[in-house]
């Protein structure tokens, strides 16, 4: 099945269901189907075949999905980009795919145009909204078209979605989503993610399209959800919780620190949000304390993924039900887990040589399902070491409880070897971000002439609320090993971090290790 076909037959029969909401603009359905098959037919007058890529640059907007889903209908590879990238970084992505078209927003035209020359593969730039410069204008191409278009057959393995990896440890990669990983992704959405989902749903879509926004909008599609669309590219928490009250948002897509922002802002006491049914965060850790924070605001609405663009939304989960607050100690202990297997995934933990650890080991993260991406665009070597053995081996560190609950460490290359010891920097941060002073931790190994990796603390403290170094290791002291304890602690405004709400600890250790032979990156 061509995963566009989830709009095809959404439309069919629910033509009138309101589709896309931006601003004053309101699309229902048949209008969003018809000018998505208005763009896949002038995709391929442009002279796209299926198999073809095509990037899309732009802000979060109607177009964007347009183009997304015009692109599988095409059955072309959709390469939705980051907005927030440098040109440099853009136009290494663009060429990388070989993509002969770009979907522009007019933000992003003249940066397009400007890189034209670095772009050999492309061949036309659309632009939705003011066009020019010798691009093409995206109303006046969908205009001659006409709105029946029956979708390109796809085969399961077909690529129908390029996500490039953020290249926090190098140049990006593009995980090849196949239309069968896509379609395993919106059907478990409705299996483990939303239990009941029906056909009256609407999402919020706070978060980026180019990112779990967007995929997170096909199993939304799906069932003709409504597509709440803020004008503003920026994450607003006081607008979301309007767009929440005010659109009666059921479900969306956030990542953790958009979900503290929402819990801290003033508006979450003034603002109804009792519809909310799903707020899915993943992509970033969630300390326990910061959920049970989120759990008392937001009430019984909150799901875990954990998952990576190599498998899409997700490889864990930790339902609705596990999200409990006055529980048992076994209960209270999930809430820093990651949940379980979804249903139809299987997780192991390896050691080094692939071998599968006992339950409480600790090792390397590794899954195989249907969501398993197909391998990396055009780079086989690449490929075949992540998916050795036929599983995606995932760079993370966890362990499995007795239950089959899946607690994450960290990134292998996050791991602080201090004194030959293990330190797990997330266990640290578990701590320290129950002191009341303490609004925000990373911990970072850095450069120790003894032990060669000391512990460090980086923490923004909370308004109004002040602290020693001192006094966090030794509030530390009273909960941790005291190898594990950090050595020394770093006040800051601001804690670096990507698009997606990720914490960068490669810049936070950057200038620790500058000009070292031995660096931790």
């Amino acid at each position: 099945m061509n995963i566009g076909d989830l709009l095809t037959k959404a439309a069919r029969t629910f033509p009138g269901n309101p589709a896309v909401v931006y601003g004053e603009r309101r699309l229902d359905y048949a209008e969003f189907d018809g000018r998505v098959n208005r763009l896949a037919a002038a995709l391929y007058r442009l002279g796209l075949e299926p198999g073809d890529t095509a990037a899309v640059l732009m802000h979060n907007r109607p177009e964007m999905l347009e183009s997304i889903f015009a692109c599988f209908k095409a059955g072309c590879a959709a390469v939705p980009l980051n907005f927030r990238l440098h040109p440099r970084e853009l136009a290494y992505i663009i060429d990388h795919a070989r993509a002969p078209v770009v979907l522009a927003s007019d933000a992003f035209a003249e940066t397009v145009a400007a890189m034209r020359a670095e772009l050999p593969h492309v061949r036309t730039l659309v632009v939705a909204g003011a066009a020019g410069g010798g691009a093409l204008d995206y109303e006046e191409l969908l205009a001659a078209e006409s709105d029946r278009f029956d979708s390109a057959p796809a085969e399961p393995d077909d690529t129908a979605w390029l996500f490039y990896t953020s290249g926090t440890t190098g140049l990006p990669k593009g995980a090849m989503l196949t239309h069968r990983n896509l379609l395993a992704m919106t059907m478990g959405f409705y299996a483990d993610m939303c239990p009941g989902f029906g056909t009256a749903e609407v999402v919020l879509h706070a978060a980026p399209l180019s990112h779990g926004s967007g995929l997170y909008a096909l199993p939304n599609v799906g069932k003709a959800a409504a597509h709440v669309i803020p004008p503003s590219p920026s994450f607003d928490p006081e607008q979301a919780l309007h767009d929440i009250e005010d659109h009666r948002v059921t479900n969306l897509f956030a990542a953790p620190t958009m979900v503290k922002r929402m819990v801290d802002s003033p508006a979450i006491d003034e603002r109804d949000h009792g519809s909310l049914k799903a707020v899915v965060y993943g992509g970033a850790p969630m300390l326990a304390e910061d959920l049970r924070k989120a759990m008392e605001k937001l009430g019984p609405c909150l799901v875990q993924l954990y998952g990576q663009a190599e498998s899409p939304m997700t490889i864990s989960h930790l339902p609705h039900g596990d999200h409990v607050l006055d529980g048992s100690p076994e209960q209270t202990r999930r809430l820093s887990s990651a949940g379980i297997a979804r249903t139809d995934v299987e997780v192991r933990i390896v050691d080094a040589g692939d071998r599968p650890l006992p339950p409480g080991e600790t090792g390397e993260i590794v899954t195989r399902s249907d969501l398993v991406m197909k391998g990396y665009w055009r780079d086989e070597e690449a490929t075949a070491a992540a998916l050795r053995g036929g599983w995606l081996h995932t760079g993370d560190l966890g362990y499995l409880d007795g239950q089959g609950y899946l607690f994450l460490m960290d990134r292998s290359k996050d791991l602080i070897i201090s004194g030959g010891e293990n330190i797990y920097p997330r266990e640290v941060e578990e701590v320290l971000v129950q002191h009341p002073a303490v609004g925000e931790v990373a911990v970072i190994g850095v450069p120790d002439e003894e032990w060669g990796e000391a512990v460090k603390a980086v923490v923004v403290l909370a308004p109004g609320r002040g602290a020693t170094a001192g006094e966090l290791i030794d509030f530390c002291r009273g909960h941790l090993a005291s190898y594990k304890k950090p050595r020394s602690v770093d006040f800051v405004d601001e804690i670096p971090k990507n698009n997606y709400g990720k914490i960068v600890k490669n810049e936070l250790r950057e200038p620790y290790w500058r000009g070292r032979e031995r660096r931790v990156v």
